[in-house]
């Protein structure tokens, strides 16, 4: 159950104030807590009298399920991966249809999904999660053995499997039909759900002139499944833009949507985009999952001296500061870090984005859309007349852009943003290459952080090893230089499917605006002068930050030569 669905109930039955509605859901987000554990710890109601009052609510039963023996028929109407996926479990057949117990009762798109991929009919009843989920282990998986779904790429779950052999079977008539039929539907939401469990960034579908491919991306590699029977493509497809609201009639241009599912009581928006090609449309799906993304600062390893640079930096009144770095090293996590930092009642917070990747309470947050004539400027210009304290543009992609961030920072707002560059002092370069007055830039610009992401080692297979001295040469080390310390790599196991990698980790160089800094910006020093000032004046590069990895055991020699 959802923190602000129980707290709207107890506000609506008088057990709770609705002035106190914010203070409550804020406490529960915090929390690691299960919601009806927190409401028996603030002494508002005992657990099982949660329970009865949302079955009450919903018009249900509320059951006990410890040592519940279903029967066999019952225990087959939903396919061990469907109960996994909403997190229900079927107690018996009713004349008004299948009674489940579900873990998330008061949202009633889980029921209407559930009820429509399975074709009957569904009486909802009200049970403890950690039952319902003993239960589906219990039952469909023997007692949590996961259903062989381990290692990225390392297999599909049984339910996968089961429910592609049940789509192998349907013919090619009537695809669109089809795409809305209970075993396709399955089929992709079970696909979805294995891809997030094994915590995918994005999930790819791609039709080739033999075969139709699903893969999926997990700490930057991709992974083939099992694939499905490629005359079903167009179903498949056709079933993603049905869920994304797409025109499934429209193949000749690409198209742009979303959908947000919730899975295992989490919400996930995956962004949406189709290409046609030369063998049908191509699908990609970004999995934005907030419960997979740390959105602190402290979480992201940043070295203390950069760390506190970036606390000060974000608390300044004005002032613009820019992370950069290639596409999908994590600027704009990194970015979402700082703001969720300074989100307090105080502050007033906008941002421009394409597209809004996180939903954050208490900021402004607006999807910029070129087609419409809604840019990164226009909407930025739109922003000073807002009051804001602080502006977030997801990228300076022009002049007009950068000049207006410019002038907003000019005018007493902190303006954070993006920049593709190589390294932090480019980006100094390539705003005034934009067009902007050097004098402008010295003046306004705070820092610069560039950053890459790499793999970390698998903690599982992680065995300590001598690197040769031509390897060291590239990094450039002697032996002596190392001064004894351990290198480390991954074996390669189960757990991370032989890659010897788990995880993704930062590196970070900081380009600090001393004063210095700024006489050479304003002289319009090239970005070769403005890195060697600045690695004089203490600036760690991005190889001496992966040297820092290296030797904390947290990353490969291979990784850090790759990205740096």
């Amino acid at each position: 159950m959802t923190v602000d669905s129980v707290i709207d109930l107890l506000i609506s039955r008088g057990l709770i104030d609705a002035s106190q509605r914010d203070e409550f859901i804020n406490a529960g987000l915090a929390s690691d807590s299960d919601i009806s554990m927190l409401v028996e710890e603030w002494g508002v109601l005992q657990r099982d009298q949660l329970f009865q009052l949302v079955a009450q609510d919903i018009g249900g039963e509320y059951y006990d399920l410890t040592d519940f023996e279903p029967a066999p028929q019952v225990l087959r109407a939903i396919p061990g991966g469907t109960a996994k996926l909403y997190q229900v479990f079927p107690i018996q057949f009713l004349d008004s249809g299948l009674q489940v117990a579900i873990a998330n009762p008061l949202d009633p798109q889980n029921l209407e999904e559930l009820g429509f991929s399975l074709n009957t009919a569904i009486v909802p009843a009200v049970a403890p999660p950690e039952q319902i989920s003993e239960l589906i282990e219990k039952f469909y998986y023997g007692g949590g053995s996961e259903g062989g779904e381990g290692a990225p790429g390392g297999g599909e779950s049984d339910a996968l499997a089961a429910i592609r052999a049940e789509v192998a079977s349907l013919s090619e008539d009537d695809l669109e039909e089809e795409s809305n039929s209970a075993p396709i539907i399955r089929y992709v939401d079970l696909v979805l759900y294995q891809a997030i469990k094994e915590k995918a960034s994005d999930i790819h579908f791609e039709p080739f002139e033999d075969d139709f491919k699903i893969r999926y991306r997990v700490d930057g590699a991709l992974y083939e499944m099992a694939p499905p029977p490629q005359h079903l493509k167009q179903a498949i497809i056709s079933r993603i833009k049905v869920m994304s609201n797409l025109n499934i009639a429209e193949t000749r241009i690409p198209q742009d949507g979303r959908i947000t599912k919730e899975i295992n009581d989490q919400p996930v928006d995956m962004r949406v985009s189709t290409l046609p090609t030369a063998f049908g449309e191509s699908v990609v799906l970004r999995v934005l999952d907030r419960s997979n993304v740390n959105l602190d600062l402290e979480a992201l390893n940043l070295e203390p001296d950069i760390y506190e640079y970036i606390v000060d930096t974000i608390e300044k009144p004005n002032g613009i500061f820019i992370c950069t770095g290639p596409t999908g090293a994590g600027k704009t996590t990194t970015l979402y870090a700082c703001l969720r930092r300074v989100n307090t009642e105080d502050a007033k917070l906008l941002t421009a984005e394409d597209p809004v990747e996180y939903d954050m309470d208490g900021i402004m947050q607006v999807p910029v859309n070129e087609s419409i004539g809604l840019t990164f400027s226009r909407v930025l210009r739109a922003f000073l007349r807002q009051d804001p304290d602080r502006i977030l543009v997801g990228e300076m992609r022009d002049l007009e852009t950068a000049q207006i961030a410019i002038q907003a920072s000019l005018t007493g707002h902190l303006v954070l943003s993006t920049l593709h560059t190589n390294d932090a002092p480019g980006a100094v370069t390539r705003l005034i290459d934009m067009g902007c007055e050097p004098f402008l830039v010295a003046a306004t610009l705070e820092g610069v952080l560039g950053q890459r992401l790499l793999r970390r080692i698998c903690p599982d297979c992680k065995v300590a090893y001598k690197p040769s001295s031509a390897v060291l040469r590239q990094l450039g080390l002697t032996a002596e230089d190392t001064g004894g310390r351990e290198f480390f790599t991954g074996q390669g196991c189960d757990v991370c499917n032989d890659t010897g990698y788990r995880g993704r980790q930062g590196l970070f160089e900081l380009l600090d605006m001393s004063d210095p800094i700024r006489d050479l910006i304003a002289k319009r020093a090239a970005t070769v002068v403005l890195k060697q000032k600045a690695q004089e004046l203490g600036m760690k590069t991005l190889r001496e930050d992966g040297l820092r990895n290296i030797f904390g055991g947290i990353t490969t020699i291979e990784e850090v030569l790759k990205y740096t």
